[in-house]
């Protein structure tokens, strides 16, 4: 399928604000170009509460978010990571995206914002969200949490950060996780796969861009071969929890989602991949450009209360919103 309409419409978009590439001006100038993201234009829906707090991590105090769709004192629980190449975004990019996952899944979505490369770089995004995941089962009772539903998911570098956590869950036996969510994830540096090459340019997110991000994350080239780093390297991906592994067809990452998911499938893992049709990299975040991303948010929902033996979600409050 070709590029869809509101796709190459929206790519236009950005394209006319002529904004400088990631290695061409001070990362400052791209942190504040991150104010122009069309998310923070998009409608937020209501929703039970949304609480925000600060949270004691390995190397300094974190922000967290808590989305919680009712009152429920033994709901699901989220932990979620967000993209950004480890150096860019903030939590109110994903207002909007993580209100509607939340109501509609019907789960508690704990967000963080770690710190950022390159001024922070590997370990120190991974050790805050690893923090982040044991605030939340350390503290499962007052955040109104099942503890035995408990899993960790994010987007592009957050679906990296969320599939790291997991294999150090696995090896310390914090908890035993519920699911991993995995969008766009980059598990693999080397990026030697065709959808880096056919993807390379002009859908937004370009296989130039996601090496310099690997470059502000692990400037330490020790550090290219720590799974925790990049899980695609784990020696076995094998007692890792159900997983949920969604790529879109434009993408310099479509690859790199679908070979996780092979190595999820092959040591035994359970994992549920789906490719967007027409849809490039960002789409989580695309909702009211593209209905897709509306789409996105159900096939969440629904796997994750499929994996949870939960039948019911709140088909009806996706299309609820307020300015």
């Amino acid at each position: 399928m070709s590029l869809k309409p509101e796709i190459i419409q929206y790519l236009a978009q950005r394209a006319a604000l002529n904004l400088p590439a990631l290695w061409a001006a001070p990362i400052a100038t791209h942190r504040a170009n991150s104010q122009l993201n069309v998310a923070l234009n998009q409608p937020l829906m209501d929703i039970y509460s949304v609480d925000h707090k600060s949270i004691a991590g390995p190397s300094s105090d974190l922000l967290i978010r808590i989305y919680r769709p009712n009152d429920k004192s033994d709901l699901p629980a989220l932990v979620f990571f967000h993209g950004g190449g480890w150096v860019l975004n903030f939590l109110d990019i994903y207002e909007p995206a993580l209100r509607k996952l939340s109501n509609l899944a019907e789960i508690v979505i704990i967000a963080v914002q770690y710190q950022k490369a390159p001024e922070c770089p590997f370990p120190t995004p991974f050790d805050d969200c690893y923090a982040t995941l044991n605030w939340v089962v350390t503290n499962a009772q007052q955040l109104g949490v099942d503890k035995a539903a408990i899993g960790v998911g994010g987007d592009s570098a957050g679906g990296n950060l969320a599939a790291a956590v997991a294999l150090k869950n696995r090896d310390t036996q914090l908890i035993d996780l519920a699911f991993q969510l995995l969008i766009y994830p980059c598990n693999e540096i080397s990026m030697n796969y065709a959808s880096a090459i056919d993807n390379a340019d002009n859908y937004g997110l370009t296989t130039k861009s996601m090496r310099w991000f690997w470059e502000q994350y692990l400037p330490n080239s020790a550090d290219h071969t720590n799974p925790y780093a990049v899980p695609a390297l784990a020696s076995t991906h094998s007692m890792l929890p159900p997983s949920i592994v969604l790529a879109a067809q434009y993408d310099p990452l479509t690859d790199d989602a679908r070979n996780y998911h092979q190595k999820l499938l092959d040591d035994g893992v359970m994992s549920f991949y789906k490719e967007y049709a027409g849809q490039i990299h960002g789409l989580f975040n695309l909702g009211g450009v593209t209905p897709d991303a509306d789409l996105m948010y159900l096939d969440i929902a629904t796997q994750i209360n499929s994996i949870l033996g939960r039948s019911k979600i709140g088909r009806s409050k996706i299309g609820r919103s307020k300015n």
